[in-house]
């Protein structure tokens, strides 16, 4: 790992342009490696890869360099990259015959298939040659799971401006660039608005205002269609390590960063984080992070995973190297995060989402905040069915029961209907309802339910569809109209059925 100074972006384009000449790029590594050599990259393990690269091809010559971070020989580096110009401009150094890279570059596939590259310190790629662990104080990692979590649920309409705040290598700036007219991006770390810097650079993305700074500080009273942050949200005793570690008590950097965040986005805007919360003993986590959403916004509060404090801690500790100290120090500093822990009567730890979305019934006092646990796996990008659930919200504050009745549904795309009971029963014990889009739900149905569904097409309004059950079933179409909106209003809500008009 290095912390030495970073490379000029002034050549960034020649070196863009040799490195997807030499097919450096993510389909590229993926072709050349073979998966399973790609996908031990992401356990950081390296032997496959350099199996894969004993080859003379720029290409080979690129991956070692660049993602395994190896030296190779002049008269290589010279056949692969414009060499005087990466020497003159900091990419590269050479030494007694051979180049070696200065920091990591690391193809980066957008979501239109473009390639990109993210650029961070040597060794802390997570996932990459050095993997996670023995991290210094102060340097930038590239792309992590976290991070593309972030991107893939950000919502990526057209916007005038954005804000990354907490930057790091730049991921979600560089997202950002192909959807936001202006883009500023912060990190509270110089070192890592350089590197955001050389990803926008090194991906053709158009550049982004850099500031350095704390929180919002660097954007005073400054607003923006979009927010995005995957802040230093690991709950430790102290701030040892900046990329992580936020330097405030607890859980109050995230409670912080929401709090604020709702002064800071114009009308229609979203702010969407990753976070951390704690789970302190007699209180509800829903209504822990509930109190932290600012008035004027909605919120959507995703819970998708829980760890008692012993896991969350070894976790933490494994990620910073700790496990490999002397087993005195290890189990010292493990006492240390028990006992943060113990004094904030923190029984485990909370991670997941939580989307804000400024808007005109929220501050006329009628927001919609829903907070939920979903563990399960998910439609990857998300994006669209978070600004749909957000359209879902609106559309429920504006009809009460009666307009609901009147309204045409129609079944989402995709929703399956699958019985379940007994082999031979001649009914289900229950019937589900299934989504393979989006956010994978499923839900319990009764007949009733289920056949409104099944008929939904957009042609008849609802009550019309009821009348016709309640002859079918035999049961008084009045009361049916009655007790029915709640679960017409649940199957809208969950995007099961989606309005007409």
């Amino acid at each position: 790992m290095s912390k030495s100074s970073l490379p000029a972006s002034d050549g960034a384009p020649r070196l863009r342009a040799s490195l997807i000449a030499a097919d450096f790029t993510a389909d590229g590594l993926l072709e050349r490696l073979g998966a399973p050599a790609y996908t031990a990259l992401a356990r950081s393990e390296t032997v496959p890869a350099l199996r894969a690269t004993r080859g003379d091809s720029r290409l080979d010559t690129l991956v070692r360099l660049f993602l395994l971070q190896r030296p190779v020989s002049d008269g290589a580096a010279a056949a692969a990259l414009p060499l005087e110009e990466c020497l003159r401009d900091g990419w590269v150094v050479r030494e007694g015959g051979q180049v070696s890279a200065t920091v990591d570059v690391r193809p980066y596939g957008g979501p239109e298939g473009q390639d990109w590259f993210i650029v961070s310190d040597l060794g802390c790629a997570v996932g990459g040659a050095g993997g996670i662990g023995s991290h210094e104080e102060g340097v930038v990692l590239g792309v992590g799971g976290a991070s593309t979590t972030l991107a893939g649920i950000t919502v990526r309409g057209p916007v005038a401006s954005a804000l990354d705040l907490g930057t790091g290598s730049g991921i979600q700036a560089l997202h950002a660039a192909q959807h936001a007219t202006r883009v500023t991006a912060t990190d509270v770390n110089p070192r890592a608005l350089d590197f955001t810097r050389l990803t926008l650079a090194l991906s053709g993305a158009a550049a982004a205002d850099l500031r350095e700074g704390s929180l919002f500080e660097p954007v005073g009273t400054e607003t923006y269609d979009l927010i995005v942050s995957n802040p230093p949200f690991v709950i430790s005793p102290g701030a040892r390590l900046t990329y992580r570690d936020g330097g405030m008590g607890g859980d109050d950097l995230c409670r912080t960063l929401v709090q604020q965040a709702g002064d800071r986005l114009n009308e229609g805007g979203y702010a969407q984080f990753l976070a951390n919360w704690q789970h302190v003993e007699g209180e509800d986590w829903q209504d822990r992070v509930r109190s932290w959403v600012p008035a004027g916004c909605d919120a959507w509060i995703v819970q998708r995973e829980v760890q008692d404090v012993t896991q969350y801690t070894e976790l933490w500790l494994r990620d910073s190297g700790d496990h490999r100290a002397d087993p005195a120090s290890y189990a010292e500093r493990y006492e240390a995060w028990l006992d943060e822990f113990e004094s904030r009567s923190t029984k485990a730890v909370g991670f997941g989402w939580i989307t804000l979305r400024r808007s005109a019934a929220a501050a006329a006092g009628n927001p919609s905040v829903v907070t939920e646990e979903w563990p399960h796996a998910v439609e990857q990008p998300l994006g669209p069915a978070v600004e749909a659930h957000f359209a879902r919200q609106d559309y429920l504050r504006e009809h009460d029961d009666a307009a609901l009745l009147a309204a045409r549904f129609t079944l989402a795309e995709e929703v399956v209907q699958e019985q379940v009971g007994l082999p031979g029963a001649e009914d289900p014990e229950h019937v589900v309802l299934r989504q393979h889009r989006g956010m994978r739900r499923a839900t319990k149905v009764d007949a009733v339910g289920a056949g409104f569904a099944g008929v939904c097409d957009g042609s008849l309004p609802a009550g019309r569809i009821l009348d016709a059950i309640a002859q079918l079933m035999s049961e008084d179409p009045v009361l049916l109209r009655d007790r029915t909106p709640q679960a017409i209003r649940l199957l809208v809500e969950e995007g099961f059925l989606e309005p007409l008009g």
